[in-house]
């Protein structure tokens, strides 16, 4: 095909399908209701058990063992349960899972994620799923472009996740609905692969089909010695059409907050005004990775977490727990009041590990704060990055993390 456009149905060969333990059952069910008996690659289905596990009750076990018991019979080679399993977009791209060039599905909203390492991925819903483990094939619509064109460095304590927060603020939360966001622009040679993981993750709060980073040598060296084949780099042509484009100078961007109860209801950490809290959440496949585990650690060092919050740290995957551990991290987390909890999605959609009670608040690295996100329809989910979330939790309200460090 030499040209496709926007609003155009195609089909696509895919080079991933990916399910959790929420969303896998419903797919397999779909699969066998089919008429299905095989997958089309058991290289390319890849299942990880990541939200409510370990298993928090008797139906989150028993989603599990249907996961476990077509894993096995399909002989899948990448299954990740206890153990093994991590947070999935830190997971996959961690492993080598995901290429520049890829097109991935994964029954989950976050599957955008992996646009940060030049793929095209994007959620989609469990009997979609089902249909592409059969096949290996799926149809799209072709989406239009937003393209946001990055200049500058950001300032101290402000990462990815302040980016993504301050442009959702800008364009709302259907401000690219059903387009691809293009991250381009001087400022990427700024943002490490974190950053991109992170604002890739929240492309869907905006509305995006998909969120999609130029391939750079920071792609590059992320992806070496991961990944098993040859990258393949796709560049947007010099006389592309976008339906929008934002220039944002990632300098004159502070820390940021999303309000409740939509991630565009944003706000600087000085503009917050006096907002007791009673949890803080560091984690998630938005927040999860070495480097926000090394931000709040460099905030709580030596403080300690105030006598009403309860915060909770998750590193997202096996491997950057172990990081953690060896860092010493854990003993500045522990020493500062915090808890460490197993890899896991937990409290981000409500699961487990932090469900909030009537009227309590909540500051958390995750990427939704929906009515009823984290618990009880009257709590609150206050979006942060890493250090507005350590300095938050030491306050007991939420606070800059320049006050914290003082």
């Amino acid at each position: 095909m030499q040209e496709i456009k926007p609003g155009q149905l195609i089909n696509v060969k895919l080079d991933l399908a990916l399910g959790n333990d929420i969303t896998a059952p419903v797919a397999v069910n779909e699969f066998r209701n089919a008429g299905f008996t095989e997958v089309f690659d058991k290289e390319k289905i890849v299942l990880v058990l990541d939200h409510f596990v370990p298993n928090k009750d008797i139906k989150s076990a028993e989603q599990c063992k249907q996961c476990r018991s077509f894993a096995r019979e399909q002989e899948l080679t990448n299954f990740f349960d206890v153990g093994e399993m991590g947070v999935e977009h830190a997971l996959l791209p961690e492993k080598g899972l995901v290429a520049p060039g890829d097109c991935v599905i994964g029954a989950d909203s976050h599957t955008c994620t992996y646009g940060a390492l030049g793929a095209f991925s994007t959620g989609v819903g469990s009997t979609d799923l089902a249909a592409a483990m059969a096949t290996g094939e799926i149809w799209f619509k072709v989406p239009g472009a937003v393209k946001f064109y990055l200049t500058g460095k950001p300032g101290p304590w402000v990462g990815g996740k302040d980016v993504i927060l301050h442009i959702i603020g800008k364009t709302g939360v259907d401000g690219a609905l059903y387009k691809s966001m293009e991250f381009t622009g001087p400022g990427l040679a700024n943002l490490s692969m974190d950053d991109r993981f992170c604002m890739a993750n929240m492309a869907i709060e905006a509305g995006g089909k998909n969120g999609i980073f130029d391939v750079d040598d920071i792609t590059l060296n992320y992806v070496k010695g991961r990944i098993r084949k040859e990258p393949v780099i796709y560049q947007a042509d010099p006389d592309a059409d976008y339906d929008a484009v934002y220039r944002i100078d990632l300098s004159e961007i502070r820390p940021t907050v999303a309000f409740p109860h939509l991630p565009e209801n944003t706000k600087t950490v000085e503009e917050a005004g006096d907002i007791p809290i009673d949890q803080v959440v560091v984690g998630s496949c938005t927040n999860g990775r070495f480097s926000d585990m090394e931000t709040a650690a460099r905030i709580l060092k030596g403080k300690r977490v105030a006598k009403n919050v309860r915060a909770i740290i998750i590193p997202a995957t096996p491997a950057i727990w172990r990081q953690c551990l060896d860092a010493g991290f854990f003993e500045i987390f522990t020493d500062a009041g915090c808890i460490i909890s197993t890899p896991t999605c937990g409290p981000c959609l409500g699961g487990y590990m932090g469900i909030l009670a009537e009227g309590e608040r909540c500051v958390a690295t995750t990427n939704r704060n929906f009515v009823g996100r984290m618990g009880h329809t009257k709590s609150e989910v206050y979006l942060a990055g890493p250090a507005v979330a350590a300095a938050s939790a030491i306050a007991g309200k939420i606070a800059s993390p320049e006050e914290a460090v003082k």
